[in-house]
């Protein structure tokens, strides 16, 4: 007996990175020229030998070797808070608002599956991280197009949104700096901009 896929991954297509990367892999074994590979940002150095020799270290402590707790250890949440707060002169709460994850898409993928319903829309960056949509249809969602307009530093266009029918969006992806743009923005410019958003 065949085992089918559940109906949600009918529309779930190759990860655009896993596609990326099979495409410089088959180019560069063509015997071409070298493709260098400037898109992920994954380390291609080793980690420094004190970074190393720490992770050595640790392994030798007795408790090294249990589950993390399920929100991180304090002293991690309050590092990214600290980071934040010299990087971008926010302050966000170390105990309620910082969750350390493996990686971002798991992040957006539980963020999908804990807030969208079958039908809900998300607004989704363009140009943006190609996870936004494909956790939005595994959730069931509905992926809307949000342009990232250059001429606005690589930022939607709120009056234009504010004009469209938002009444089916549960969610709203933006990041800063922006991926893949490298765009920045001011939290206290965003929330003050997202104000007519919130305030419905």
């Amino acid at each position: 007996m065949i085992i089918t896929a559940a109906n949600r991954l009918n529309d779930v297509t190759t990860y655009y990175f896993a596609r990326k990367l099979a495409e410089i892999d088959a180019m560069n074994k063509d015997g071409g020229a070298l493709v260098l590979n400037l898109g992920i940002g994954s380390p291609d150095l080793k980690p420094h030998v004190s970074v190393s020799d720490k992770l050595v270290e640790t392994l030798a402590i007795d408790d090294a070797h249990k589950y993390q707790s399920y929100k991180g250890i304090p002293s991690l949440r309050s590092a990214f808070s600290s980071w934040y707060g010299r990087n971008f002169d926010y302050h966000p709460d170390p105990n309620t608002q910082i969750l350390p994850l493996i990686g971002s898409k798991e992040g957006v993928m539980h963020v999908s599956m804990s807030f969208l319903n079958p039908g809900d829309e998300v607004l989704v960056p363009n140009p943006g991280y190609p996870s936004y949509g494909m956790c939005t249809k595994l959730a069931g969602g509905i992926a809307v197009d949000m342009p990232l307009i250059e001429h606005l530093g690589w930022k939607p266009d709120l009056d234009a949104l504010e004009k469209r029918d938002l009444s089916k969006v549960k969610l709203m992806w933006i990041n800063y700096p922006n991926m893949p743009t490298g765009a920045i923005i001011s939290i206290p410019a965003m929330i003050s901009a997202l104000s007519c958003f919130l305030s419905d």
